[in-house]
């Protein structure tokens, strides 16, 4: 038999097998309005503050006694007495003038020594050394200690919150340098940038991340230590901070201004968690597609 022939032998037909779609329902359907309204973190969290609240009107109505828990609404209006008075927003402004001081001062220094870790092996070694040593260390134990330094003054509490902010943005920072892939830096040597170009444009997007991270624990334990060194500390030229303002009427026995006070601590710490820090999220890590 020739090639031809048993060709057109070994030769099949085409075969179209057609499916029919008809009993195949919609695979998504399109969300309803309550789970639209749900999707939203926004939402979900004023929901969960929500609840918070009416825990916290109740149990105070069931405790029955405003000088231990007073109920939401009396710790509102004392709030807002404050607000109007004029009181609670000086103190509130005081106490936020002093914690960007320590905040910013400690956010240069630990830039430096990053800098100084990144760029040399003693470095490194140095700064692991001293977050070892004192990041540990409570800032609120050295304010006796800044107190006989730098004085009865403002300058006492700006050196402890240098000391909240300084070590832990700094370890921070200098893990997520250590963190940026090897991929990144090749690529980053490749197109010959320069020592500055190749540190903003490789390591700060590679590491930020974990900057972030160490600008939140930063923030958080400057704010927390400022408050307690203004309990301890109390006024400082006829002025004081959100700290003094709440020791100032647990000493008048007015509780509810007290907890109006620590109201504004919170609501502050959620405005910047929330909003400040969101946006710079977005900005940053979610707009480069390093977080979802």
């Amino acid at each position: 038999m020739s090639d031809a022939s048993s060709g057109a032998a070994l030769a099949r037909p085409e075969i179209y097998n057609t499916v029919s779609t008809s009993g195949i329902g919609v695979v998504q359907r399109p969300l309803g309005l309550w789970e639209r309204i749900i999707g939203y973190g926004a939402v979900r969290k004023a929901f969960l503050l929500v609840l918070i609240a009416l825990a916290w009107e109740f149990y105070a109505r069931w405790l029955g006694n405003s000088l231990i828990f007073p109920t939401f609404g009396d710790t509102v209006s004392a709030l807002v007495t404050g607000i109007a008075s004029g009181e609670l927003v000086r103190s509130a402004w005081f106490s936020i003038k002093l914690l960007l001081q320590g905040y910013v001062i400690g956010l240069v220094l630990a830039a430096a020594f990053t800098a100084f870790a990144s760029a040399t092996r003693i470095g490194a070694d140095l700064l692991e050394t001293l977050t070892s040593m004192f990041n540990p260390l409570p800032s609120i134990a050295l304010l006796p200690l800044a107190m006989i330094w730098f004085g009865l003054g403002n300058p006492s509490i700006v050196f402890v919150l240098i000391h909240a902010v300084l070590w832990s943005v700094a370890l921070n920072t200098h893990a997520g340098f250590r963190a940026v892939s090897p991929t990144w830096r090749m690529v980053g040597q490749n197109y010959g940038l320069s020592k500055i170009g190749y540190v903003v444009r490789i390591l700060i997007p590679g590491a930020f991340p974990s900057i972030l991270t160490g600008l939140k624990i930063g923030w958080a334990f400057a704010w927390r230590t400022l408050i307690a060194a203004e309990l301890v500390f109390g006024a400082s030229g006829g002025d004081g901070g959100l700290g003094w303002y709440i020791f100032q009427h647990k000493n008048q026995l007015d509780i509810p201004s007290v907890f109006a006070g620590l109201l504004t601590v919170i609501i502050f710490g959620l405005v910047v968690e929330n909003v400040v820090f969101r946006l710079l999220e977005r900005s940053t890590v979610q707009r480069w597609g390093m977080q979802t």
